[in-house]
């Protein structure tokens, strides 16, 4: 007879090395592959060209790296979804005067509003998945990932 093995996760999540980081991974996964999964079945894309959009949706400009390091994306992943949505007419590309080898990226209106479409699958699959916390603790989780995530931004640089 095979022995049933023990998946309760608490056992994993109480005595992996790296606590948090696991956690927040096991999160991240459960938020963004399903709703990647629902983005490319329903629009066609793949998870860097909504990324693109994304990023683009709230900034004005931005280059290809730019883009990159905010989203800790590889560049090429990037490269690869500029051309598709420039293709697709969901951005804008202009020379950058101050570094000729760089260009300069903008949002179309379509661009906004496929962004605007999508951005529900991955705001519906975020609040299925933390529906357990209440709203105090929701917004300390909030105020906990963003203060790790700046201090991530800076180890970079």
């Amino acid at each position: 007879m095979v022995e049933a093995i023990d998946t309760d996760l608490t056992r994993i999540f109480d005595t992996i090395e790296y606590p948090e980081a696991f956690r927040i991974t096991y999160l991240a996964n459960a938020i963004v592959f399903p709703a990647y999964a629902a983005i490319k079945q329903d629009f066609g894309l793949v998870r860097a060209e909504y990324i693109l959009l994304a990023c683009l949706s709230h900034f004005d400009v931005l280059t290809a790296q730019e883009v990159a390091r905010i989203s800790r994306r590889p560049r090429n992943t990037i490269s690869r979804a500029v051309h598709s949505m420039l293709e697709q007419g969901y951005l804008d590309r202009a020379a950058d005067p101050a570094d000729g080898r760089q260009s300069k990226l903008k949002i179309t209106p379509a661009g906004r509003a496929l962004h605007e479409r999508i951005a529900g699958y991955l705001r519906r699959r975020q609040n299925d998945v933390l529906a357990a916390l209440d709203a105090q603790e929701r917004a300390t989780l909030a105020t906990l990932l963003k203060k790790a995530a700046l201090n991530a931004a800076k180890l970079d640089h």
